[in-house]
């Protein structure tokens, strides 16, 4: 993957957010798009060589739209400044997110905001056996590689129908429950920015795992 290309292609967009330009430039975008979908179908059988519970994603599947979604968010440029997609993707499970752009890179995984009923089903699993979460979250490598859950807005109070003493109250408020692991230019850059991918995939493992437990059983 040449990602020095799409970073040029990023930034030449973001200095023209506009469809005249991308129309005029379709040729280009529709090559660094190829490029990063092959470069995520040789993730994808990375992963799955590491992982046996490894949802195969194509790269077709996983890339997200480069469009902003524009009815929600009407102030938002036309074009994202970055390339996105989700790998891993069973049916209602936390996928593991890679985004690759110019404001911001990372790798992510978890839950974003998630519906009523999946967010009563995590609530419920860490009022059962938060105890075995909070392992999760303190490890020391763990924590090392994404500090603390992403914080998308809180609950003042415990949610309805839990304790305000609830052992694990400050867990239960979070309404989104994801990590994020932030990626320097420089990495992704190097040689070895697959391996890197790898070993933040294998340490967020268990977290994501306990998430598709919690909604899934």
């Amino acid at each position: 993957m040449n990602f020095n290309s799409l970073f040029q292609f990023l930034t030449e967009l973001n200095q023209n957010n506009s469809k005249e330009w991308m129309d005029g430039n379709r040729k280009w975008y529709k090559e660094v798009r190829d490029d990063y979908i092959a470069w995520l179908d040789e993730l994808d059988l990375a992963l799955g060589a590491v992982d046996n519970e490894y949802y195969s994603t194509p790269g077709k599947i996983g890339i997200n739209r480069i469009n902003n979604n524009l009815m929600f968010h009407p102030n938002k440029p036309i074009y994202k400044d970055h390339f996105g997609a989700g790998l891993d993707k069973a049916p209602n499970t936390a996928d593991f997110y890679i985004e690759i752009g110019l404001g911001q890179s990372m790798l992510a995984g978890g839950f974003w905001r998630p519906d009523p009923k999946t967010l009563r089903s995590i609530r419920e699993s860490i009022d059962y056996d938060g105890e075995e979460f909070k392992k999760i979250l303190n490890k020391k490598s763990f924590k090392h590689t994404f500090g603390e859950l992403v914080v998308d807005g809180t609950l003042k109070n415990a949610p309805k129908g839990f304790s305000k003493d609830h052992p694990h109250v400050e867990l239960l408020r979070h309404k989104t429950f994801a990590v994020m692991h932030p990626l320097a230019h420089k990495e992704i850059l190097k040689d070895d920015f697959k391996e890197k991918i790898l070993s933040v995939y294998m340490e967020m493992l268990p977290f994501r795992r306990y998430l598709n437990k919690a909604v899934t059983v």
